[in-house]
């Protein structure tokens, strides 16, 4: 399949983890782990690279120079029906007691797959009102660079 050229919608997208981490830090090596699937995802926010900006002002010129920085991967905001006896959710869960980074692999609905490395962060629930679904919510923090795969 190739990458979209028009619109798409997030439904059909998937999240895997692994507790292993790849051999190479690259598509091959991602590719060779074994995934679980992260079940009962609602929403896993926006993530990817931003740069912090810094500033020089020159004092002849006045003028403010702004010139990219350190950039960071940031992090995925997973909103879930809480499921704590599915597979990935279970993996999440041990992940948030952990001090291991984790392997994560993003399958959007056009084949592009994601790759990366992080830290689960914090897994809470949240019971809510009579007419909700009780939901979960987990904070990935990434912490290497995002390898993209073109479908």
């Amino acid at each position: 399949m190739a990458a979209a050229t028009s619109a798409f919608t997030s439904a059909g997208t998937k999240l895997y983890t692994s507790a292993t981490a790849p051999a190479t830090y690259n598509q091959a090596g991602f590719a060779a782990l074994t995934w679980t699937e992260v079940g009962e995802i609602v929403n896993l926010g926006d993530f990817g690279r931003t740069y912090n900006i810094v500033n020089h002002i020159n004092l002849g010129s006045r003028k403010t120079v702004k010139l990219k920085g350190s950039y960071n991967e940031g992090n995925l905001d997973l909103q879930l029906a809480r499921a704590p006896g599915n597979a990935g959710q279970a993996l999440v869960i041990t992940a948030s007691t952990s001090d291991n980074s984790y392997s994560f692999k993003v399958v959007l609905q056009d084949g592009t797959i994601m790759y990366f490395s992080g830290q689960v962060a914090s897994y809470t629930t949240n019971v809510g009102a009579s007419d909700q679904i009780v939901g979960a919510k987990a904070n990935i923090e990434i912490n290497n660079d995002i390898i993209e795969v073109a479908p």
